[in-house]
């Protein structure tokens, strides 16, 4: 199968690529400088993707969406403006392209993110649950009713968790500060963290792809997310680091509404991959870091 990729050269582009290859697919991957050879995917054909121009997906069997502006950092209006752009723009411009295609598109897995659901406390999140009302929220619906308008035989909306990875995201910056004797729960701690290991991420996308009964939201998590003090502990465990200066809520409002994402509750569960039989490699946090680190 021809898999074309949106912001390949990511952390989690990259991971992606490499196991399609491995598993015998073709991967067209796209990126916003892809004669840049320091974004070059090994055996992949390169394209590019932007906001302001239609991509190229003619030959692509599956598409898979991940490019966007990272969420991470400190929400300043710019940096906000840059995240609902990029991801709803983004996602415009590749619907547009799949009407182009001279051959129907089989499936696009747009990803999406477990901060469009609401707060729920200790409750399980399900892809049924309800949708929030913040910045977060209210962009992943304007970026899911994009991928929604594609005409493809089918669109699954992956929202991912924490994606824990030796390369990027959170997990080094996370691991740095433990490092140095800075580690400790954010807040009360008691706010569940809905996370997932990249390798199980890039299994259950191409999972999505080969397997025709799924469709519509589909969780990007772990079976079992753990409480913020749980992944503390567990993490300065690990690093055999001690984990003793919690961070108080009020010491994180300098990132903007992005502190929402960090102190907030959402215990996600990963409803229709379970019900498919997606089987995980690391269902649970200790397997995942010390795999990782």
């Amino acid at each position: 199968m021809n898999i074309g990729i949106t912001g390949a050269s990511g952390v989690i582009g990259r991971h992606l690529s490499d196991l399609a290859l491995r598993r015998g697919h073709e991967v067209i991957a796209f990126s916003r400088n892809p004669r840049n050879p320091l974004r070059a995917i090994p055996g992949c054909e390169m394209r590019p993707f932007s906001t302001e121009s239609t991509p190229d997906v003619e030959g692509c069997d599956a598409l898979v969406h991940l490019a966007g502006e990272s969420v991470l950092g400190v929400w300043t209006a710019a940096k906000k403006r840059r995240i609902a752009e990029s991801r709803v723009e983004g996602t415009r411009r590749l619907t547009e392209a799949i009407a182009q295609m001279k051959q129907p598109l089989e499936v696009l897995v747009s990803a999406s993110a477990i901060g469009i659901y609401q707060d729920a406390g200790d409750l399980p999140v399900l892809e049924n649950s309800a949708l929030g009302e913040g910045f977060l929220a209210q962009t992943g619906k304007s970026w899911e009713h994009e991928a929604l308008q594609a005409k493809a035989d089918r669109v699954v909306l992956l929202r991912t968790g924490i994606v824990l990875a030796k390369q990027g995201g959170a997990l080094p910056l996370m691991a740095r500060a433990f490092r140095l004797g800075l580690g400790g729960r954010l807040g009360p701690g008691t706010q569940w963290m809905s996370w997932i290991h990249i390798d199980d991420l890039a299994r259950m996308i191409l999972f999505c792809i080969e397997n025709r009964e799924v469709r519509g939201p589909v969780n990007g998590t772990a079976p079992w997310p753990v409480r913020n003090s749980e992944f503390t502990q567990a993490l300065a465990a690990r690093l055999h680091r001690p984990a003793l200066i919690p961070v108080p809520a009020f010491a994180l409002r300098w990132l903007g509404e992005f502190s929402n994402e960090l102190l907030g509750s959402k215990r996600v569960l990963p409803g229709v991959a379970t019900e498919q039989g997606f089987p995980f490699r690391f269902p649970e946090l200790a397997g995942a870091l010390a795999d990782l680190l």
